[in-house]
């Protein structure tokens, strides 16, 4: 079964992309946990980050520290957290969050939705910080 984020990468659900290349994504949480929180998807879809492939995973990294350095530059947060949980999509994804307080982790505070525009905007901003490509 198709999962959320493979239609959201195919552009049939809207997403606020920061990040496209041959193996990933990365785009704009929903349900942010802080302004900026990135998930960084890879296109194929694999259930447990245990089960992608080690080339797969090592890229989902670099992304992540890339995405975690314009997030830095962007917001100033006191740091820039990643956790992989998997329990909410079964596609694996990267949560990258800026953050000021452990409590900036913790899915208890992500917000049940986020306005477009506050996306567009907290993307752009991270945009702005990524190496040219």
């Amino acid at each position: 079964m198709t999962t959320v984020f493979s239609r959201i990468i195919a552009g049939e659900l809207p997403g606020t992309f920061v990040w496209r290349d041959e193996v990933c994504v990365g785009f704009l949480s929903i349900n942010p946990i802080n302004r900026g929180h990135v998930l960084v998807v890879p296109i194929e879809e694999v259930d447990h980050w245990l089960d992608l492939a080690s080339g797969v995973a090592e890229h989902l990294m670099g992304v992540s520290q890339v995405i975690g350095r314009a997030q830095q530059a962007a917001f100033s947060p006191s740091r820039v957290g990643l956790m992989i949980a998997g329990f909410e999509v079964p596609h694996v994804h990267v949560h990258v969050i800026p953050m000021d307080s452990m409590a900036d982790i913790s899915f208890a505070n992500a917000a049940r939705s986020a306005d477009p525009h506050d996306l567009r905007a907290a993307a752009d901003a991270i945009i702005a910080h990524l190496p040219a490509r």
